[in-house]
């Protein structure tokens, strides 16, 4: 369907996307590969099983475990768990893998990937934005993105979040680290640009915000 970018088949975007991991596997720079690969199966939600089937096989029985071009792909599952759920068939599968990863490879960086994603998908629920170039990077780490919320008559506070993280959650936290829990007003995060300012409803994720300031 039209839309902001130029798509052919199902099946033809999927080949492309194939083509895609392949590079991976040995390009120095995968953030920007990995945030395309995501865009695309966000504006064509059918490739979703596809990916999550392809990554599974990519990093099944790999030439070099725990090589760069492994590590690769578990970087991107990582990227992928934290963004969408596969089908419940695709969802038993990959749960499958990461069991028998950490079984085989105990202690591992892959073992460690497989316990960040299991973990992740217990937590995603869908994103109206793919991960910020940002976000990618602390994903590939399994560590969290430092946020930082402007408060009036008070000075910025950082607040570590995570892909799952709501503004209702950072909300409450400031709150309490400002010492107002006991107010009787309302708190609320608002997003400012050059052009509006608007509050962010209290069940959006702050990844999604901090994308869409990329």
């Amino acid at each position: 369907a039209p839309g902001p970018r130029s798509y052919t088949t199902l099946r033809d975007e999927a080949v492309k996307l194939f083509n895609s991991l392949q590079q991976l596997e040995s390009e120095r720079d995968p953030v920007p590969l990995m945030q395309g690969v995501l865009q695309t199966c966000l504006d064509l939600p059918p490739l979703v099983d596809e990916i999550y089937c392809q990554l599974v096989k990519q990093t099944t029985e790999p030439a070099a475990p725990g090589g760069q071009g492994d590590l690769h792909y578990w970087q991107l599952l990582t990227c992928m768990s934290c963004t969408f759920l596969p089908s419940l068939p695709v969802l038993r599968f990959l749960r499958f893998h990461l069991d028998r990863t950490e079984s085989r490879f105990p202690a591992s960086e892959m073992a460690k990937y497989a316990c960040f994603i299991r973990e992740a998908l217990r937590k995603t629920k869908g994103r109206e934005c793919v991960p910020s170039l940002e976000e990618i990077l602390v994903l590939m780490r399994r560590q969290e993105m430092i946020c930082t919320v402007h408060c009036p008559g008070a000075p910025a506070c950082s607040v570590a979040i995570s892909s799952h993280t709501t503004a209702e959650e950072v909300a409450q936290e400031l709150v309490s680290r400002l010492g107002l829990s006991q107010s009787p007003n309302l708190f609320a995060l608002y997003e400012q640009s050059r052009r509006r300012e608007q509050p962010v409803a209290s069940a959006t994720l702050l990844a999604d915000v901090l994308t869409r300031f990329e």
